[in-house]
């Protein structure tokens, strides 16, 4: 069985652990923190990058994107995620894109924050960082709102697969930053993402 290394407060960790769920692909998951596990960790990846997964020949994939492209060659057509559409294919890969950059500027403002003193933190970056967030977060907001036919039907879709969506993970590490008011349509997919299957399965 395929090995998935990373804890699931990662939104990447968790990304991959339900779009493999998804597909019907087992793995077993090693939650194992870049922080607090960093030696086991790099044991098994001196990259030290989560998410990675270990294939059965001891073969790493380390990218969460290339690990999903990877997946959907192990399964079947019915069971990817990407769309077949290219019209849809073509507004799945603006709405992860948009996800994805959500997901690096949280994580850019916690590092920022948690790891660095005070005194040698630089707000006009920060300020940087949060305007960048904002404008991802705005610009997902608008596609939920337009596109709300074309996601409720797709149900294997990733762009409904970053973990707890890019809008709750925000909110749950920089929730002076990004509210529910800032974006309804967001907040709403969130809630019916995380009853799904998948998201209930890999709790984050």
């Amino acid at each position: 069985m395929m090995r998935l290394i990373g804890t699931l407060d990662s939104p990447y960790a968790r990304r991959v652990a339900a779009s493999l769920a998804m597909m019907d692909l087992p793995v077993a998951l090693e939650p194992l923190s870049v922080f607090r596990d960093l030696d086991a960790f790099a044991a098994i990846n001196p990259v030290v990058k989560a998410p990675t997964l270990v294939l059965d020949d001891g073969i790493q994939r380390i990218d969460p994107t290339l690990i999903l492209e990877f997946a959907e060659r192990l399964t079947t057509a019915e069971r990817h995620l990407t769309p077949a559409a290219t019209a849809d294919y073509v507004t799945a890969q603006r709405v992860i894109g948009l996800a994805l950059a959500a997901c690096e500027k949280t994580m850019q403002i916690a590092y920022e924050r948690r790891l660095r003193p005070i005194e040698k933190q630089h707000q006009p970056w920060l300020e940087r960082i949060q305007a960048q967030l904002i404008a991802a977060h705005t610009l997902l907001d608008t596609c939920y709102a337009e596109e709300d036919d074309w996601l409720a039907g797709a149900v294997h879709c990733r762009p409904t697969s970053p973990r707890r969506s890019p809008g709750q993970f925000t909110r749950a590490i920089v929730p002076d930053i990004v509210t529910l008011e800032r974006a309804p349509a967001l907040a709403a997919l969130s809630l019916r993402a995380a009853a799904r299957p998948a998201f209930l399965a890999f709790p984050g």
